[in-house]
């Protein structure tokens, strides 16, 4: 993340603490766009998101491993803040443990440690065709930080 300063990646990384909804675009080899909400977890380096290995978006990104994703919020007073991430992406497909641990992390960050315990997420947890979507990105743009 070398083009952003270490007062920008602070602000970035304080704003990524909160548990925001991400939009991920991927395209297919047309180049169709295609945007989808999804829920993260960032460490500071790498992007982490949880995908089912059925859904479009995995489709495309076999294929085409580029993503661009946009996190940001809007208050009501007109003001914007948020961060772009663009890059390639790898499909984490094991091992189970690795997994288990990625995800239980995402989804306390927006259920909570009592939430992540109920039966849905439990199943996301354990569902086989659950895979990891890892971004380190290579292109950082921060909005108004």
């Amino acid at each position: 993340m070398g083009n952003v300063s270490v007062q920008k990646l602070n602000l970035i990384n304080e704003l990524l603490q909160q548990p925001l909804i991400a939009r991920m675009a991927t395209a297919d080899l047309n180049g169709q766009p295609h945007v989808v909400p999804v829920w993260f977890g960032w460490d500071g380096t790498t992007l982490w998101i949880s995908s089912y290995s059925n859904t479009r978006k995995v489709g495309e990104l076999e294929k085409n491993p580029k993503i661009s994703v946009v996190i940001d919020v809007a208050k009501e007073n007109g003001e914007n803040k948020g961060v772009i991430f663009e890059g390639s992406v790898e499909l984490i497909k094991g091992p189970r443990e690795f997994l288990r641990e990625k995800f239980v992390w995402i989804y306390t960050r927006y259920l909570g440690p009592k939430g992540v315990l109920a039966e849905e997420p439990q199943s996301w947890i354990e569902d086989p065709h659950n895979l990891i979507i890892k971004l380190t990105p290579n292109k950082v743009i921060g909005l108004y930080l």
